[in-house]
């Protein structure tokens, strides 16, 4: 079982979380057409290496985490809220 550093937690069980999506994927647009939509959403890249992804701490405090997680070895980097607080 692998264990996910919440920022708020501490490290918990992937079993808690909820994966969301690729921290960086653009937000469809409001008037996408029906082929551009099943593209986005079927047709994605998978690149290998380091990649920043949603995840929400479900069974804990649930909050959006943003998760650093290598693509092939599954190996967490790093964690980090993803509301930033005021400045």
């Amino acid at each position: 079982m692998q264990l996910i550093p919440c920022p708020h937690c501490g490290p918990r069980a992937e079993t808690e979380f909820l994966y969301g999506r690729v921290a960086e994927a653009a937000a469809p647009a409001v008037s996408a057409d029906l082929q551009s939509e099943l593209q986005r959403i079927f047709v994605r890249s998978n690149p290998k290496g380091l990649q920043r992804e949603l995840w929400q701490h479900i069974a804990g405090c649930r909050a959006w985490i943003v998760v650093t997680r290598h693509t092939v070895t599954h190996e967490i980097t790093g964690s980090e809220t993803l509301r930033k607080e005021p400045a």
